[in-house]
Formats: structure tokens, sequence, C-alpha cells
């Protein structure tokens, strides 16, 4: 072997496999971005009226409703002031909940989420993607808006827990024994989604994984590695949110839920994702979705207890681009504003009888 063939093989040669850049810690991004009085009030009221709704103890439904996911802060805000403004009119018939989702689940590749690409660019600035998230979920809670996003990465977590009236499991991380891990040490209500092929099963067992007190590795708010202490969730639900079978929100399917959470000991209490397969993947349809749990309600299925909708100021959806088009998904397609609102006022309307 020459002497260049071989200095080319040399480990010391090689790329390293990876790089790292050093981020605030949890501690450290509370200290600068603190939760207000009145913020603080927000946040622990939206988690006791969810405990209460999804226990049974408040007759309300629960509607979490907002964007696929968050990437403009302005028009972030302009939809939580308007559904801050709704939220009165049918706060007798509903809890409203703003879906404030900044990571983005991916199949492959793609864009993961305000968190970490705030620029939409791929410069990945997750310093600033977390200041910007913190932020905006502040200003957010202000208006007096329960919040809900969904938790993907468990290091990200205690960066926003503090800020989270409900949080939610994605459909590919309900397996995953990191996240029940995370999800039993966390102190506000969490739902699990049904598995991509519509089963329940993992969903349940992760709610019984996560009632329970564990031990695991972790991250302190101070950033350094350490063995987490958590004594058990126990405000844990099931949303279902179809499969690859079809959607799984109608009586049937609703029922066949609360018999097989019954079978394990799992109080029956249950939120219907009125998009992705229950609704085929088309958000014009959720508002029928939502008709029908409300007809279900109506009907005396209680355990039917909170939908989701992924709504926007404007319907439909938008790929990243130079020139993006204000209020419109940059993820999945969304409902507008206007069927949004008038969905949900059709909603309490049929509620009150």
């Amino acid at each position: 072997m020459n002497a260049t063939v071989s200095a080319l093989c040399t480990p010391t040669s090689l790329p390293a496999p990876r790089s790292s850049q050093p981020l605030p810690t949890p501690a450290q991004l509370r200290a600068r971005l603190p939760l207000s009085v009145r913020a603080a009030a927000s946040v622990q009221q939206g988690r006791e009226a969810v405990r209460a709704i999804m226990r049974g103890d408040d007759a309300r439904l629960l509607v979490i409703a907002g964007p696929c996911s968050l990437h403009d802060p302005d028009a972030a805000l302009d939809y939580a002031q308007r559904l801050a403004e709704l939220a009165p009119q049918v706060s007798d018939q509903m809890l409203l909940v703003m879906r404030a989702y900044v990571e983005k689940p991916r199949t492959t590749v793609g864009w993961k989420g305000l968190l970490y690409d705030p620029q939409l660019d791929g410069s990945g600035d997750m310093a600033g993607g977390l200041a910007l998230a913190r932020r905006l979920m502040l200003d957010i809670a202000e208006l007096g808006l329960p919040l809900a996003t969904e938790l993907l990465q468990p290091l990200a977590a205690g960066y926003l827990d503090d800020l989270l009236s409900w949080a939610a499991i994605g459909a590919r991380t309900s397996e995953s024994q990191i996240h029940r891990e995370m999800v039993s040490g966390l102190d506000l209500p969490v739902g699990f989604k049904n598995g991509t092929d519509g089963g329940i099963a993992i969903a349940c067992d992760a709610m019984r994984s996560a009632a329970h007190a564990h031990q695991h590795f972790g991250m302190d708010e101070q950033g350094r590695a350490a063995m987490i202490h958590t004594r058990g969730n126990p405000d844990t639900h099931l949303v279902l949110r179809g499969g690859h079978a079809g959607p799984n929100y109608q009586p049937d399917a609703v029922a066949a839920a609360c018999t097989a959470l019954q079978a394990q000991g799992i109080a029956p209490g249950l939120i219907v994702d009125c998009s992705h397969a229950n609704s085929g993947k088309d958000p014009a349809r959720q508002p029928q979705v939502l008709e029908s749990v409300v007809a279900q309600r109506l009907a005396g299925q209680a355990s039917l207890r909170g939908v989701m909708l992924e709504s926007h100021l404007f319907a439909g959806g938008q790929p990243l681009s130079k020139e993006l088009k204000y209020g419109v998904s940059v993820t999945d397609a969304c409902l507008g504003w206007e069927s949004t609102s008038q969905a949900l006022l059709r909603a309490a309307d049929a509620l009150r009888g």
C-alpha cells in the first residue's frame, strides 16, 4: 500500500461522525423566559380543567384546535387571539385549548418544526428555536389560553413542559419506552395516540406503563445526565386517530375501544383526532367527524370527552418556499379559521340541546 492510500485509511483522517454545539440548559432558558403570574395561572387552571373533563367530572367537550405545526409566530398569535375570543362564546359546552406544535415527526426527512429549524431554511438553529418556541408559548398563555403540544424529543420536554396544559404522544412513539417513562414524570394530562395500523393495544400498554413509577436515564434542569425518579402519571388517555384501514371515530369503533380499555382496567375517556386517517387526510372533512362525536355524546356515549382539529387562519397547505402565504400550514393541510369557528359554534349549539 502506498503512503497516500495508507494515510487516507488511518482513523485520524476520517471525517468525524458527528459534531456538537452547546445549548442553554432548561433552567437557563426558563430563567431567561419565565412564566408570569398570569401565564402560570392559565397553565394550572388549564391542567385542572382538562383533568376534570377527561375524568368525567366536567361534562364539557375538550377541544384542542390549532395549526398542524407552528412556523410563523405572527400568524400563530393571530390564530390564538381568535381562539381566545371564541372561547367565552362556547365555554358552557367546551374548553378550548390551543394546539401549539413545535416538533414535527417525519417518516423519512423534512422540516422538523420550529424547535429545530426556526428560519425554515435548514440552518438548524436549535438554540434560537428553543427560545422562539418558549417565547411564543408564553405569549399565547398570556391570552389565557391553555396550551397543547406533541412531545417528540424527550430532551426537549424540559424546556417547555411548564407551559403545557395537555400533551400528546404520537402514533409512532406510543410504543417507545423512553416516552412512557417521560410521561410518568409529567404533571399534566397526556394522550397516547393509537398506532398507525389503527390498533389500540400499544396505547393501552403505554397508559399502564406511564401510570407507574420509573427510574430512568434523563437530563436534569441543569443539563446534566441524571437518573430520574418519577411517581407515575394517573392522567393519561387514548386518542383515536384512525389507521391504515380507515377511521375509528364511528360508534362501533368507539364502543370497541371502550371495551378494550375496561378489559385492562383503564377508565374509558377518549379524544377523537378529527384529522389524519379519521378525515382521510382531507381537512374539509374534519367538521363531519366533529358532528359525529357530538351526535354520539348526545346519544349517551359519555366516554367521548374531547376532539382535536388541525386548523389554521386559512385552509389548505403549502410547501416551504421563500414566498410563503400568511396563515397557511407548511405541513399537513388544515381547516381554515372561518370553517373552524362555524363548526365549533354549531357543535356548541347542538350540545346545548
